[in-house]
């Protein structure tokens, strides 16, 4: 399978033997071989077509019509099929289809597929536990900053940036605990060798 026509064609060329009558053809599958699949019931009747069709044509124009007949099609799926599948399906649809089926998903749609909502739930999770962990680094940045100036110690713009900017919890642990005995914010950086 060759999912771009060119490459398709020059692979499809009849291979010629040092056997005298012996030709070898291969059979490849390119683009023009693939049905675009854009109807839900089509899709569920053959998830594998619709796979075929988001590999082949996932890039054109019909990619976010292939995409949305792909979440409706597969509810039948065994869980395996359906992850295996959703992952080729979107990694084959362009930017734009993966763009506007993200718009439907947030624009309150009701997926039918367990696949959908699977999908969706986990990546509502991951963006809440970016969200926490992001929380957590500013949270922590900040006491290090509180603990400087609650000292009277004066934070300059470097230091400042400095520790905002850090994204190691562990350092920015160390460096609360060194806020506390440095007589001078530059040195919570010398202190701890960072």
């Amino acid at each position: 399978m060759a999912i771009d026509a060119e490459i398709a064609r020059w692979c499809a060329r009849p291979i010629d033997t040092d056997h005298p009558g012996l030709t070898l053809t291969p059979l490849v599958l390119g683009p023009e071989g693939v049905p675009v699949v854009t109807d839900a019931a089509q899709a569920a009747a053959a998830p594998e077509v619709v796979v075929l069709s988001a590999m082949a044509h996932g890039q054109g124009e019909a990619a976010e019509a292939i995409g949305v007949a792909f979440l409706a099609a597969v509810a039948g799926l065994d869980d395996e099929r359906r992850a295996v599948y959703g992952d080729l399906v979107l990694s084959s649809l362009n930017a734009a289809a993966r763009r506007t089926l993200e718009a439907i998903m947030k624009s309150g749609y009701e997926f039918q597929s367990e696949f959908a909502r699977s999908y969706v739930a986990k990546g509502e999770e991951k963006g809440m536990e970016k969200g926490r962990q992001a929380g957590l680094r500013e949270g922590k940045a900040q006491a290090v900053l509180a603990v400087l100036e609650a000292r009277g110690l004066e934070v300059p713009a470097e230091v400042r940036e400095r520790v905002l900017a850090s994204t190691d919890l562990a350092e920015l642990d160390r460096w609360i605990r060194h806020a506390a005995s440095v007589s001078d914010a530059r040195e919570l950086f010398a202190t701890t060798g960072s």
